[in-house]
């Protein structure tokens, strides 16, 4: 008869343990152990995770309203660190691109990928939100097709642009995120076309066209409107 008491006892603290399970607060009133949050009229998560006395600790995932299992972002927290790694996932919990951020601005570098496969589509480096280093975008067979500089978020320095075989085709230069400075295109084989300068994303002072490595024609900028 003990035992049989013994046993609804033990079955009854189990049943409140799992009563109690989700969405729990400490004594000052914060958010404490496993959380999950459901969209309004709906069994479909919003985020799960868990709090340490008002906290993020550990990893939370985020849903959209058409999620099902899959959650499109994964957040982790550490306990004495500002620093979340973030992870953005496909419908189908492919990882879409990864990186840092400390409240929301993105830190460090950021990674990107083609249609969720693990191939690097492009990375970028940001400091305190804005972009800040080199910019890399490379084509699905790993060759680089872009790089651009970044200093506090505007363009600033060289941006080249290659073909998928690994040839040069436009050298840019930017000054204060506008084009500022040499310029130069080149055809398939890396043989250069055309040069000439801009001067605040304006074509300035003469510039040259090559047919067969040789000018060919030279214009110069800006060009003068003749009068009437």
């Amino acid at each position: 008869m003990r035992s049989t008491f013994l046993f609804c006892v033990l079955v009854f603290i189990c049943f409140s343990a799992l009563g109690q399970k989700y969405n729990t607060y400490d004594a000052q009133g914060k958010r404490h152990g496993k959380w999950q949050k459901k969209y309004n009229n709906s069994d479909q998560l919003r985020y799960e995770g868990t709090f340490d006395h008002g906290k993020e600790i550990g990893e939370f995932k985020f849903y959209k309203p058409n999620s099902d299992k899959f959650p499109t972002a994964i957040k982790t927290f550490t306990k004495n660190s500002d620093t979340v790694k973030v992870k953005y996932f496909t419908q189908k919990g492919k990882v879409i691109s990864k990186g840092q951020m400390v409240g929301k601005n993105r830190i460090g570098l950021w990674e990107y990928y083609h249609n969720g496969s693990g191939k690097i589509m492009m990375t970028e480096q940001y400091k305190l939100g804005k972009l800040d280093g080199e910019q890399l975008t490379y084509f699905e067979n790993g060759q680089l097709t872009e790089k651009t500089t970044y200093v506090d978020g505007k363009r600033n320095g060289k941006r080249i642009i290659y073909s998928e075989s690994g040839v040069v085709m436009k050298e840019f230069t930017y000054e204060n995120d506008k084009l500022h400075g040499a310029t130069k295109y080149y055809d398939t084989d890396g043989i250069l076309i055309i040069e000439g300068n801009y001067k605040r994303d304006r074509k300035d002072g003469i510039w040259n066209y090559y047919t067969k490595g040789k000018i060919s024609e030279q214009k110069l900028f800006p060009i003068q409107k003749r009068g009437l």
